[in-house]
């Protein structure tokens, strides 16, 4: 039986045609290397223009590296980056950011649904600092969150203005950036919240690769280049992880794409046989799924992965069709009917 790997992550999604029709676009003649032609500076300016504020861009391969490097320049080697428990710069990323930090350690903070507790930032940052333990140098947040629920504007602006209170360093990892602005997040305030780094994601956003790091700090801007180019993230034919952005941008593909993402993920709330375990507020939705029913869904060919709280996570992407939603939620329904779960 094929394996369905459409609710498995949105990394398993096929490139939008936006983004791959301005690849080709791009993929035209010579033009000067390492991010200094027109079509980096075009998508730069894209991207400006979203965030309503002066910014640094530059494109990277991955998200990985686009997190582990700007958690490096916003805290030093004997510091730590406050971030939620489960939240993929502390998880999954292989000890990447203490790797391009050169010690740099990772603090787990509380939350519910992937979003920090402002009590709980409030009492990391009382600890005494002691040359014993490294002190916090940065607060990493998510947005949307590893859980799919969204941060509002407001609360940002708490957790950034209590942090910076603190003397820290703020990086937002958007994977999922453009799905909170669909859900209602205001990017525009994001620009001006305070934030030092934003990651804003291509690869889950519908494009073939690539990741755009906003530096909103200018005082982060000396050396950049010679630092992402030590990290092997300076590329020489940066029009290929530009051009899809520009694409997507342009007249509005990207948060199109993903308001139809989330909608796809509400419609397999509202059909879903199981509890729900979060918030459905963008494109994931989680849900309480046992061992038996799980084995049941997968041996009907779909494939859905266990989260760190043990829920079962199905993805939406832009290329998600209500037909397929409507499909799973029938092999959910079968799955729960033989497994006896309730």
């Amino acid at each position: 039986m094929p394996i369905h790997y459409d609710f498995a992550s949105d990394n398993a999604a096929p490139a939008a045609p936006e983004a791959m029709a301005a690849l080709a676009r791009a993929n035209r003649g010579f033009v000067s290397a390492y991010g200094s032609d027109a079509t980096t500076t075009r998508a730069a300016t894209l991207i400006r223009e979203l965030i309503d504020a002066d910014a640094v861009v530059r494109f990277l391969s991955s998200g990985t590296a686009a997190n582990a490097i700007a958690c490096a320049m916003l805290a030093r080697p004997f510091e730590t980056v406050l971030a939620f428990a489960q939240a993929h710069v502390v998880n999954d990323e292989a000890g990447a950011p203490g790797l391009f930090g050169h010690g740099l350690g990772m603090t787990p903070l509380a939350g519910t649904a992937g979003r920090i507790e402002a009590a709980a930032l409030a009492t990391a940052l009382s600890r005494p600092d002691t040359p014993h333990h490294q002190p916090p140098g940065a607060l990493s947040l998510t947005n949307a969150t590893e859980y799919g629920a969204c941060y509002t504007n407001d609360q940002v602006d708490g957790l950034v203005a209590t942090a910076r209170e603190a003397g820290l360093g703020i990086h937002l990892d958007g994977a999922r950036l453009a799905n909170a602005a669909a859900a209602g997040f205001d990017l525009r305030r994001l620009g001006r919240s305070g934030v030092d780094i934003i990651i804003l994601g291509g690869t889950k956003a519908g494009l073939p690769a690539g990741e755009a790091m906003i530096i909103l700090d200018r005082a982060l801007e000396r050396r950049l280049d010679a630092r992402l180019k030590q990290a092997g993230q300076l590329a020489s034919k940066a029009r290929f992880l530009s051009a899809p952005f520009v694409g997507m941008l342009e007249d509005g593909a990207m948060l199109r794409h993903a308001a139809h993402a989330n909608a796809m993920a509400s419609r397999l709330a509202a059909a879903m046989p199981f509890p729900l375990v979060h918030p459905v507020e963008t494109n994931i939705v989680f849900a309480a799924i046992d061992d038996s029913a799980l084995r049941h869904l997968h041996a009907a060919g779909w494939l859905a992965y266990r989260a760190p709280d043990g829920s079962v996570r199905f993805v939406c992407s832009w290329a998600t069709t209500a037909e397929r939603v409507d499909e799973l939620a029938e092999a959910l329904c079968a799955a729960r009917d033989r497994s006896g779960q309730s």
